[in-house]
């Protein structure tokens, strides 16, 4: 049996190493160099060359790098019988949990503001948002989302919530389907998108969207570039309905030179970096993942094409 790496971001002949280290007694091979491809039954991918996955005949489940498979789903040869499992792990969860939070309370404590300040040479002084009154909002309520809720309702502000379906979390009030995307954006000062990008949810923080947030409110998007109509978002801070934002993903990426968001003075631009973790981190995020696949556990955080994500 073999385990094939595959992706067209050049990955380090050492990541083998570390592979056939940890789960001894398997064959690991880093693409192009596939050998014979009916040996292939586990691949590790990110952003595969087009059609390469569907070569393999003997492939029994694909491993996502990342917890994102917008990656896999672009490619039309893809082999949707095959399981594809996201990487969802502890410290995937707190990398971006971490980074929203630190979003967030510099919002509520206007850290935003004061930068702003600074390079007017202006001495303002102003108090921090109440933070049982700044109410956060975030899109996406799945493993990343809940998680994000539960820390931000620890240091004390209150959180709304936003899924496809209906969903229950304890202290979080909830909304859910279409109709209740914009009463979630207007009962949120902040809100964090933490949506998959599908058919439905491409081009979901839009001109209304933005409307409907309370005057002041902030953006705040890791989740994927296609996410924001990013012309709607400066229109709505060039007004003053909005406050600012921070951009850690965008379309295209890397973020063109010429694009005004580098300099929007209101906007904070992370060049995808929010659920970034060391290349050490990750190996062995998927060696964890490929050791519960090859002892026949139950398979978490498989993607529903049906659903998208």
């Amino acid at each position: 049996m073999s385990v094939l790496a595959i992706s067209t971001d050049k990955l380090s002949p050492k990541l083998l190493e570390l592979f056939a280290s940890q789960v001894p007694g398997v064959e690991f091979r880093l693409w192009p160099d596939v050998g014979d491809p009916h040996k292939i039954e586990y691949a590790l991918a990110w952003k595969p060359p087009p059609g390469e996955l569907a070569k393999l005949p003997k492939l029994k489940a694909i491993l996502s790098f990342a917890a994102g498979v917008d990656h896999l789903a672009s490619d039309p040869q893809l082999p949707k019988h095959i399981p594809v499992v996201r990487a969802v792990s502890e410290a995937s969860r707190l990398t971006m949990s971490g980074f929203c939070v630190a979003q967030v309370l510099r919002y509520q404590h206007r850290l935003n503001l004061y930068e702003q300040f600074q390079r007017q040479n202006l001495w303002k002084q102003l108090p921090p948002r109440d933070m049982t009154e700044t109410r956060v909002g975030v899109l996406g309520m799945g493993v990343l989302g809940a998680d994000l809720a539960m820390r931000l309702q620890a240091l004390g502000f209150a959180v709304n919530g936003w899924s496809r379906s209906k969903r229950a979390f304890d202290g979080v009030t909830m909304f859910h389907g279409a109709d209740g995307l914009l009463p979630c954006m207007a009962a949120s000062n902040v809100v964090v998108c933490l949506l998959p990008l599908t058919d439905e949810t491409r081009g979901i923080l839009n001109a209304q969207a933005f409307a409907a947030m309370p005057k002041d409110g902030y953006v705040i998007n890791v989740a994927r570039g296609g996410h924001v109509v990013a012309a709607d978002l400066v229109a709505a801070i060039d007004s003053g309905h909005l406050e600012g934002a921070t951009l850690d993903v965008f379309e295209p990426e890397p973020l063109p030179p010429e694009s005004p968001l580098w300099r929007h003075p209101k906007i904070v631009v992370t060049p995808h970096t929010s659920g970034r973790m060391t290349n050490q981190r990750v190996a062995l995020n998927l060696i964890e993942m490929l050791r519960e696949v090859l002892s026949g556990k139950k398979l978490a955080n498989v993607v529903d094409w049906d659903k998208g994500y």
